[in-house]
């Protein structure tokens, strides 16, 4: 445990913790890697994409019809014209269009040399002659131009399509093959150790001694992190020993870009965690004014940084989701920004405490269109049902004060949301 006489900040605010943790991160961006576009599904893009050309490369129809000259409509009534021929989707020639003549032509297709609008099927009926062979007879109601995608609609040469720091998601990855990509420049994935640390842990699917409980964090801890895309080194269970502390939390430092850990950082007599960093890396700071979570440490061993979360299944859930994420998206040049929703509170709350506080609560959008956060019940720290009910986290500012119902606060969603 930490002593009288330790030299680093303790108690900041939330905001601030965050925005320290941040700044370091930000100066730890992982490197870029090139992938098949397969394989960069759920990947972070680390260059601007830029378009190489126009999309679409021509002009081209946007329904089944006939493309044909807009100066040549019908201003009321019906109008012939004589059809000279068709072309298809993939089509390499066409037939010039020129007065009073038309072209059968397909969704994709592109225009014909000499036309600027496509009259769809729906709106022209076929006539056969002997003499003149077959004939389309165009109702009135086209206007000029329509019905035609111009090239470059989509994407202009030179245009930004996607910025750095975006998530590559089914439309992203589209975008890239649209644009003739077959890789995509994306960050690296940070790669991390998780460490459960407590003489109490036993692992799932072993018997419970006395005091003993199975170890949740290393799968909620871990799944999160693996949600958002880190590489999990690897998983390790630590026993209350500073000794075995000191040498996981050294291996940890050589092996990640970071370092998770759960457990052994408040102020009581097994709580190791914050001594030992001091003496063999730095620690940030200590204490967060934060409920549940205070004993977070953020420090560094080695060239990794650490995250020491409490034990308590909830505390640790909500720092990681807190003050851990920022510091991934940091890292690989993700935007700040969408990291909190607003929302009216369906029940009214009595906040009794100075500290910032995250309360579990289910989120849920009415019939007008505006956002309502209902407070879970079960609000204690070590108390996991409120989070597996929960989509998101209500932040309550410092300050005891009363929260009224319909009162607009700040909403976190948790992973999955909506689902």
């Amino acid at each position: 445990m930490a002593e009288e006489g330790d030299i680093f900040p303790t108690g900041l605010g939330v905001a601030e913790a965050r925005a320290l943790i941040v700044t370091i991160a930000q100066a730890r961006r992982v490197p870029a890697e090139s992938m098949p576009l397969p394989a960069a599904a759920g990947r972070i893009l680390a260059t601007d994409a830029i378009a190489p050309h126009d999309v679409p490369g021509f002009a081209n129809s946007a329904m089944d019809g006939f493309a044909l000259r807009g100066a040549d409509l019908p201003e009321s009534g019906e109008k012939r014209f004589r059809l000279i021929g068709e072309i298809l989707a993939g089509g390499k020639a066409a037939p010039v269009v020129e007065t009073g003549t038309c072209v059968r032509i397909t969704t994709g297709a592109p225009i014909p040399p000499g036309a600027d609008t496509v009259v769809m099927k729906e709106n022209t009926r076929m006539e056969a002659t002997r003499s003149e062979g077959d004939r389309v007879i165009v109702m009135p109601g086209t206007m000029p131009g329509a019905n035609v995608r111009p090239a470059g609609e989509d994407y202009r040469t030179g245009d930004i399509a996607l910025k750095r720091g975006c998530r590559l998601g089914p439309a992203q990855l589209g975008v890239l093959a649209s644009f003739g990509m077959t890789h995509a420049c994306v960050v690296q994935r940070p790669r991390a150790v998780l460490l459960t640390t407590g003489d109490e842990l036993v692992a799932p699917g072993d018997p419970l001694g006395f005091g003993q409980i199975h170890d949740s964090n290393r799968y909620s801890l871990g799944c999160l992190l693996e949600y958002w895309g880190v590489e999990l080194v690897r998983h390790e269970r630590v026993r209350d020993d500073p000794a075995a502390l000191r040498d996981a939390l050294q291996r940890a430092g050589a092996d990640a870009d970071f370092i998770v850990s759960s457990g052994g950082v408040s102020a009581g007599e097994a709580d190791f965690l914050p001594r030992l960093v001091s003496e063999i890396g730095k620690v940030h700071f200590w204490k967060v004014r934060l409920k549940p979570g205070m004993p977070f440490l953020f420090g560094q061993i080695g060239t990794a940084m650490l995250f020491a979360l409490p034990g308590n299944p909830v505390s640790g859930f909500a720092t990681c989701m807190a003050l851990v994420k920022p510091a991934l998206d940091a890292m690989r040049g993700v935007s700040q920004k969408g990291f909190m929703l607003r929302a009216h509170l369906r029940t009214g709350i009595n906040k009794r405490h100075a500290r910032a506080e995250f309360q579990r609560a289910r989120l849920h959008c009415d019939e007008n269109a505006v956002l309502w956060a209902t407070p879970h019940a079960k609000q204690g720290s070590g108390m996991l049902r409120g989070v597996a009910e929960a989509d998101a986290l209500v932040l309550l500012p410092d300050g005891a004060r009363e929260f009224a119902i319909g009162e607009v606060v700040d909403v976190m969603p948790l992973p999955g949301w909506p689902g």
